[in-house]
């Protein structure tokens, strides 16, 4: 019997390599990018064998200035920060900075409560994208992994669902890019998540900043690679 090899970083067929990721990248006007957030937003991850140690956000702007070089890059996040506190703790230092891609959370954190209210939390995260618009930046968050689960709470599924729904919503209306991983097929993987069994591991970070990348190039009307389990990875129109 022929037991199937690691995957790796160079065989990941969600993974696009660094300088395939700037060419798609290749015309990008961005010069100063922006990260504010959480955990999520940090890239927190344990490190994955045949992976670079590195957060999405940090590849990410590792691809820009490949395109870039002069690019400023911030990233604010704060593990366990809630929409109120980022807006509280990390708005004034990101407008100061004065970015033209901005990423935001998904606010995560918002749900880890008995009993969340959806109506504040919705007031919240509009807030947050009102301030994130008026500065003029391209706007970019992700949705929540089907993954994310806190046991203690059995409906914890659904709060997910119904977060999602929300940043949909307000992506649409302040015209933000939205990074789908709510039944992203990284979803199955055994080596999804970090030790704790929240966070992503690195080999998901790697996912992460190339599904960021590919949207970005959606943005720009590039064409992208579409990855096929178990095989190479071809170009779509």
């Amino acid at each position: 019997m022929t037991l199937a090899s690691p995957t790796t970083e160079e065989t990941d067929p969600f993974c696009i390599p660094p300088l395939e990721a700037a060419a798609l990248l290749f015309d990008a006007p961005w010069q100063r990018f922006a990260v504010i957030g959480d955990s999520l937003s940090a890239g927190t991850s344990d490190p994955t064998p045949g992976y670079t140690t590195l957060g999405w956000p940090d590849r990410v702007a590792d691809v820009l200035r490949r395109v870039r070089p002069d690019l400023a890059y911030l990233n604010t996040a704060v593990v366990g920060a809630t929409t109120t506190e980022t807006l509280r703790h990390q708005a004034d230092r990101m407008r100061e900075f004065a970015p033209d891609l901005l990423h935001l959370p998904s606010g995560a954190n918002d749900i880890v409560r008995r009993t969340p209210d959806f109506g504040e939390i919705e007031q919240i995260l509009q807030d947050m994208y009102r301030m994130a618009a008026s500065t003029g930046a391209q706007l970019t968050t992700f949705t929540l992994s089907k993954a994310y689960v806190v046991p203690v709470f059995p409906d914890f599924r659904d709060r997910v669902r119904r977060l999602n729904d929300i940043n949909r919503a307000l992506a649409a209306e302040f015209d933000a890019v939205v990074i789908d991983m709510w039944d992203h097929p990284l979803n199955d993987r055994a080596n999804l998540l970090s030790a704790d069994g929240i966070h992503f591991s690195t080999a998901s970070q790697a996912v992460l900043a190339s599904e960021v990348v590919k949207q970005l190039a959606h943005l720009l009307d590039t064409p992208v690679p579409r990855a096929v389990p178990d095989g190479p990875r071809r170009i779509t129109y």
